[in-house]
């Protein structure tokens, strides 16, 4: 299989469609070797090169006027380890291939996000995580990283195996490298029982402490103009497995989750003044149950209706001070939210740009429908989160710069070092990482 470039300039947007990019040419190398030459040639031509996955960003991060480089060609697993209980997976793998793949192996991820459309590069290096009492991004769960430098050579990073890149490189931007592969923990699949039911807005921020503690995860979504919240918690079981009915399922995620609330949003979007009324219907639509599956079956689900979205990590002892605040916010003000609101949980890791590095947090996100003006509900969101310390999702909107971050990251600078050694002219860079990182 041989690589394919394009010179004809077309406009790459990302899934929301709130980015777009149109880079000189776009590339997908089918090899190591190929990316590594087609770096070089980049160098020596004066343009910059970014990867770009599937899009699910909601910034720029992956955007350029130079090099697009697609991995579409570098897919498929390497190893797998069961010594080691690793497994090797090329950078272009989306998620969902990779559950598949090991889930047919009899192996799982830990812990992952609600979506796996991603590849694994893209979901790592801007820090996707799910939820976890215990088990954190999936990022933390990265083992050794292969990724060629601005010098087209390739660089392997372990913690054996130049560990200080390894430290700052799980999640890295885009900014140290085109990553090639990932090699991640894994271990025997295991099921979890899901039990989701409705609870007041009330009565799970005051509980929020004692419900985190007491499941392995724990999430909820609030609808604003309600008191209304969904509840989710995923333990681990004996089984047996009992994944939800064909037609409950559909009704539920299908249905419900994405083609009425489709039909609501484009509804609100069109007449506002009703998004109230739509919103106190949808938080008593979703019914109760209980289901038990395999990880990825449990912690995934199809997400179709397009969005934005801000998301902030806090320290997790100031999450309920923020989302009260958050909701007084929303209920004094002529806002008009179609979107729940989102709220995770991730115990502290060891990762320099980790929204959890060296805290235990909580993620409050925020989302409106595409196409509905989102800067005055996000500015009014940000300004509470950053009161509190919070930490912004690097993939989601926000409008956070170098000099911020540096306070809210202790090893900031460690990050930015080993940048400034493996990229000093700034191959890797773009507008977003000139903010976000410094010149």
């Amino acid at each position: 299989m041989t690589s394919t470039e394009a010179t004809t300039v077309r406009t790459w947007r990302n899934w929301a469609g709130n980015v777009t990019a149109r880079p000189v040419r776009q590339v997908a190398p089918a090899s190591v070797e190929e990316l590594a030459a087609a770096v070089r040639r980049a160098a020596e031509d004066g343009l910059r090169v970014k990867p770009v996955g599937t899009g699910h960003s909601f910034t720029a991060a992956a955007a350029t006027d130079g090099v697009l480089v697609r991995p579409d060609l570098l897919t498929g697993i390497r190893e797998i380890d069961r010594t080691a209980m690793t497994v090797t997976v090329e950078a272009g793998t989306p998620l969902k291939r990779l559950n598949a793949a090991l889930a047919r192996e009899g192996l799982s991820l830990t812990n992952m996000g609600d979506i796996m459309e991603q590849t694994v590069a893209g979901a790592t290096s801007t820090g996707t995580h799910g939820t976890g009492r215990d088990s954190a991004s999936i990022a933390a769960q990265i083992r050794a990283l292969e990724l060629v430098t601005a010098d087209g050579s390739v660089l392997r990073c372990s913690e054996q195996e130049n560990p200080e890149v390894f430290a700052v490189a799980r999640i890295g931007l885009g900014a140290l490298g085109v990553i090639t592969a990932i090699t991640f923990a894994v271990e025997p699949v295991f099921l979890l029982t899901a039990r989701e039911e409705p609870m007041t807005f009330d009565a799970v921020t005051s509980r929020f402490d004692e419900l985190v503690t007491e499941n392995e995860h724990f999430e909820f979504y609030w609808f604003p103009h309600t008191g209304n919240c969904t509840t989710k918690r995923n333990n681990r079981s004996a089984g047996p497995t009992a994944p939800p009915g064909r037609i409950s399922g559909w009704i539920e995620d299908e249905l419900l989750s994405n083609g009425i609330f489709q039909v609501a949003c484009s509804v609100g979007r069109a007449f506002p003044a009703a998004i109230p009324s739509i919103a106190r219907i949808s938080s008593r639509a979703l019914s109760a149950r209980t289901y038990t599956d395999i990880p990825y079956k449990v912690f995934t689900s199809p997400r179709r209706v397009r969005f934005v979205e801000m998301e902030y990590a806090l320290p997790r002892e100031a999450a309920v001070v923020a989302l009260r605040e958050l909701k007084a916010m929303v209920d004094a003000s002529p806002l008009r939210i179609s979107f729940p609101v989102e709220v995770r949980t991730a115990p502290a890791d060891d990762i320099a740009l980790s929204t959890a590095s060296g805290r235990e947090s909580a993620y409050i996100a925020v989302h409106l429908y595409r196409g509905t003006p989102h800067q005055a509900y996000f500015t009014a969101v940000e300004r509470i989160m950053t009161a509190h310390g919070g930490r912004p999702h690097w993939g989601k909107v926000h409008t956070r710069d170098a000099a911020y971050l540096a306070q809210a990251y202790p090893r900031f600078g460690e990050f930015t070092a080993v940048r400034d050694r493996l990229d000093p002219d700034r191959l890797f860079g773009n507008d977003y990482l000139r903010r976000v990182l410094g010149d």
